[in-house]
């Protein structure tokens, strides 16, 4: 099998053989790769008893200079140490074959579609991308990188979380935005569900999903179907081959394609400590916008969102026409988009409405009680993330504001 990779002169093929060799974010690789070349990278991992020249070694350590969190990721021979045991498991010829089975492919950076956004990660960028799905949609990445937006928050999201993705969403998508998510419970999919349901302008892509498995390995299996829709409509990605599992460390790391790929990350629900606080944070860090949506002071799952509005690092998402602001796509600042062509300015807000002056807490709930039927308290707890005091007293509020009225054993607005 050494001898195989050894012969491979081909980049594609031999990216393909280095991502199934190399774990995501290993620094180490990625700057070897970098320094030789894939083809030069994986004939040294290949050759028996290698030994690694001063001269790469050299330069593996300056390229990486303070990015390397430890000296040991200094050291190629370490690398190598680390990825000689998986050889056997190296047959790139399997996997593109695999891949091409299922209807998509590879990108590699020799590739003029290549998604050159990804190049802020610097020696973190992927070896390469392999996807599934419509290739139109995998070969528009970089060129549409302008209309990417991402979704994240919380896997055990809350009913408003959902109502608010959805709300966000499908006028987005609507203006010819793709949503980009991870494909898991919660806001990853309601996410994706939104952009799914919302008409696309000229049937273009809806949604993009990425996976830290392999493209063929739908995960979590509950969305199964909901991610093959997704591939359906636009694309499904990953950076490890087909057949990989999904572990903690490539769920972590998922999340910097996430925020790389895209030109803005919303952060609709997440907990003080959250995955998607690692996504939003590793955009800032490279230079994308990032946006929060407010929620319940009350509710656990928008703790993180709050946290990151108070530190600074995201501005406060409440309206779709906040996020296309976000993404430079209004005001002709998009250099060419649909909303700037259009003449889009952030919407007139019109005559006065009955609920305008009310705080979060109470709009909050407003929003939870429904306009036909009753509900009761204990459901608007749930449905407005809010505790029962909170209810009880809004309510007295909204109903002396002739918002709400309690009617049949319940409560609802008034028409």
């Amino acid at each position: 099998m050494s001898r195989h990779l050894r012969s491979i002169d081909d980049p594609r093929r031999a990216r393909a053989a280095l991502s199934r060799l190399i774990e995501p974010g290993d620094l180490t690789g990625a700057a070897l790769v970098q320094v030789l070349g894939p083809v030069g990278a994986l004939q040294l991992v290949a050759e028996e008893g290698a030994r690694v020249p001063a001269s790469v070694q050299q330069n593996v350590a300056d390229l990486l200079g303070a990015a390397a969190a430890s000296r040991r990721e200094l050291h190629v021979a370490g690398g190598i140490e680390r990825w000689r045991p998986r050889l056997g498991d190296a047959v790139p010829e399997r996997d593109l074959a695999t891949v091409e089975r299922l209807g998509g492919g590879i990108l590699t950076p020799e590739d003029a579609a290549w998604p050159e956004q990804l190049d802020a990660l610097g020696p973190g960028a992927p070896l390469c991308l392999w996807w599934r799905g419509r290739e139109a949609v995998a070969t528009g990445l970089g060129r549409g990188a302008g209309r990417l937006v991402s979704f994240v928050g919380s896997r055990d999201a809350t009913e408003y979380g959902i109502r608010a993705t959805h709300e966000l969403v499908a006028p987005l998508v609507g203006r010819g935005l793709v949503v980009v998510s991870g494909g898991a419970y919660g806001i990853d999919a309601a996410a994706h569900r939104a952009a799914l349901s919302a008409q696309h302008p000229e049937g273009g892509p809806a949604t993009i999903a990425v996976m830290a498995g392999g493209v063929d390995r739908f995960y979590p299996a509950g969305n199964e179907e909901l991610i093959r829709s997704v591939a359906a409509q636009g694309i499904v990605l990953a950076e490890v081959p087909p057949g990989s599992s999904p572990t903690r460390w490539r769920f972590l790391l998922r999340n910097r394609l996430i925020a790389a790929l895209c030109r803005a990350t919303v952060v609709v629900e997440a907990r003080w400590r959250s995955g998607a606080l690692t996504t939003a944070r590793r955009a800032a860090e490279i230079g994308r916008e990032v946006g929060a949506v407010p929620g319940s002071i009350f509710s656990a799952n928008s703790a993180g969102c709050h946290r990151l509005l108070g530190e600074g690092s995201a501005v406060a998402v409440t309206r779709s026409a906040d996020v296309l602001e976000l993404a430079g796509l209004l005001d002709g600042t998009s250099g060419g988009g649909q909303a700037a062509r259009s003449g889009d300015r952030a919407p007139d807000p019109g005559p006065a409405r009955r609920h305008d002056g009310l705080d979060v807490q109470d709009l909050l709930l407003y929003e939870a009680l429904p306009a036909r039927g009753v509900t009761t308290p204990d459901k608007l707890c749930s449905v407005a993330g809010l505790g029962v005091g909170a209810v009880l007293g809004g309510l007295s509020r909204l109903r002396a504001r002739g918002l709400a009225v309690e009617a049949a054993g319940g409560w609802r607005r008034t028409a």
